[in-house]
């Protein structure tokens, strides 16, 4: 069978599809050319991955604005936002080169998606036809941001609002099984941005890590052990604009608690980490064999998204085999860092235009499939 290996989600969207982005967002452009841009894009990202060999294939997000915000906007400018939001919500992060990602801020009940995640995977699922699909949905914890962290909302109590979130949550997630997905993973890169202590972005000073833990496990607890076997959690320090948000938090603060959601896998950012080992040895130390019923996965990452050079299959194998000394190879996996384009417009400056990483995404993939088969042979599994 050999070590499992799936990618995050996303892939850089193409330079076409970006300027029409931005076109729409001007007014320039209409909205069936916007779709059908997308829908370029995602029968190409179908496509391309299925050719590197990954078994579990996305279309790469083409459709969404952003893991973070496509259940409440179209694009990242503000199209589409529902009549109880305002735009000047919560900073989501500040990244390392100085930008930073805003969220929309909720201003009445009830909190409803707009869009949900199986509604891109509904659309994309033909275009996999030798393959199946994956499908990433967003957490609770992230669209817990959503609501001010101070004080209530008049007439919506927070505690209505969490129950909302949940129960849309879930739907999502029953969606995308409905669909057809195999898998699901929740994308979870605000655990480690909870212990940055951040003066210039209130909620990482909030000590929320628990409570992210609290709500996930709520939404968790809605699936049997059987469902959970398939639902996975993704954790990184963040990519944006070849940039990260959270790599200088020790993975000390996270990882004991992560966890210690019921997830059955996760989906850990380790290649751009520095002391690589010492990760492995914690995964090991805190990776459960009964999460109330399931055998939690590690899918370490041995590829890095924001990095323009292109690991080889024998370095992603030399990977592997230094974490199979620590987390057991039958709770050993393997992934990449981090989704290659969380955001929708996303210019990769590192890698000189969006199209360029695009190509080596798709290099980075199929070496990270060769890697792990690699590794799966030396390793006897």
């Amino acid at each position: 069978m050999g070590i499992p290996t799936e990618s995050v989600g996303s892939l850089p969207r193409p330079k076409f599809l970006q300027d029409i982005i931005a076109q729409y967002e001007r007014g320039e452009a209409s909205q069936a050319e916007l779709l059908m841009a997308q829908e370029k894009a995602a029968a190409e990202s179908v496509h391309r991955m299925q050719e590197t060999g990954q078994e579990l294939v996305t279309d790469g997000e083409q459709r969404a604005s952003s893991f973070a915000t496509y259940p409440v906007i179209d694009t990242l400018g503000g199209k589409g936002l529902g009549p109880n939001f305002a735009p000047d919500g919560q900073f989501f992060a500040y990244f390392d080169d100085g930008h930073h990602r805003q969220l929309p801020r909720l201003v009445s009940g009830p909190f409803k998606f707009r869009t949900y995640a199986y509604q891109y995977l509904e659309k994309s699922k033909s275009l996999a036809k030798r393959s199946s699909m994956k499908q990433a949905v967003i957490a609770p914890s992230m669209l817990y941001l959503l609501y001010p962290l101070e004080g209530e909302i008049e007439g919506y109590p927070k505690d209505e609002f969490v129950k909302d979130l949940i129960n849309e949550c879930e739907k999502d997630i029953r969606g995308c099984f409905a669909a057809g997905a195999k898998r699901v993973s929740i994308d979870f890169t605000e655990g480690r941005l909870t212990a940055k202590k951040d003066p210039r972005n209130p909620w990482t000073n909030a000590g929320l890590l628990q409570t992210f833990i609290d709500l996930n496990n709520a939404l968790l607890a809605r699936f049997s052990p059987e469902e959970r076997q398939n639902i996975g959690v993704h954790t990184c320090p963040g990519g944006d604009c070849d940039s990260v948000h959270s790599a200088e938090v020790p993975y000390h603060e996270l990882l004991p608690s992560l966890f210690q959601m019921d997830a059955g896998y996760f989906l850990i950012q380790c290649a751009s980490e520095k002391d690589k080992e010492k990760v492995y040895k914690e995964i090991g130390q805190h990776i459960r064999k009964d999460a109330k019923g399931v055998k939690q996965v590690a899918f370490v990452g041995v590829v890095n998204p924001l990095n323009p050079k292109v690991e080889t299959p024998e370095e992603i194998c030399e990977q592997l085999i230094a974490a199979s000394k620590h987390i057991p190879v039958d709770q050993l996996g393997a992934t990449d860092d981090c989704g290659f384009s969380p955001f929708s417009i996303d210019l990769k400056p590192k890698h000189g235009s969006p199209d360029v990483a695009r190509d080596v995404a798709f290099e980075k993939i199929a070496n990270r499939v060769k890697g792990v088969k690699l590794a799966s042979e030396k390793l006897g599994v």
